[in-house]
C-alpha cells in the first residue's frame, strides 16, 4: 500500500469514529478536528468555550500537531492550564490542497500517537 493510500484509509477511520463519537454519524470536517484535539490538550473537557477561547484551542492543535515537524515547541502551561507554544521555524508557503495533505498526515499521527487508531 503506497503512502498516501495509508494516509486516506487512516484518515477515513479518523474521520469516521470522531464522527460517531461527537456528531452521531454525521461526517466532521478538518475544523472540527482540529478543534477537538485543542479541547483535548487543553484538558477541560466539561466546560463552554467563547469564540476567542475557540480560536485559541484551534492554535494549540495546530501548534500541537505540527511541533513534531519542527515548527512549534512547547514553552509553558500558565496558571489556568493553557499551554503556549514557540515558533521554531515559520511554515512553509503551502497551496490549499498541500496545506490540507500536511494537517490530515499530523492529524492522523497523532492518533496513531494516542493509540485512537491503530
Amino acid at each position: 500500500m503506497s503512502r498516501d493510500e495509508q494516509l486516506k484509509e487512516r484518515w477515513d477511520l479518523v474521520v469516521e469514529k470522531l464522527s460517531k463519537q461527537f456528531a452521531d454519524g454525521a461526517p466532521i470536517d478538518l475544523d472540527a478536528i482540529i478543534y477537538l484535539i485543542g479541547v483535548q490538550e487543553l484538558g477541560q473537557l466539561n466546560r463552554s468555550f467563547k469564540k476567542d477561547q475557540k480560536l485559541d484551542l484551534m492554535h494549540i492543535a495546530i501548534c500541537k500537531l505540527l511541533a513534531p515537524y519542527g515548527y512549534y515547541e512547547l514553552d509553558f502551561v500558565d496558571d489556568e492550564g493553557w499551554p503556549h507554544y514557540k515558533v521554531l521555524e515559520a511554515l512553509p508557503h503551502l497551496k490549499a490542497g498541500e496545506q490540507s495533505v500536511l494537517m490530515k498526515e499530523a492529524i492522523v499521527n497523532y492518533f496513531v500517537e494516542t493509540e485512537y487508531i491503530d
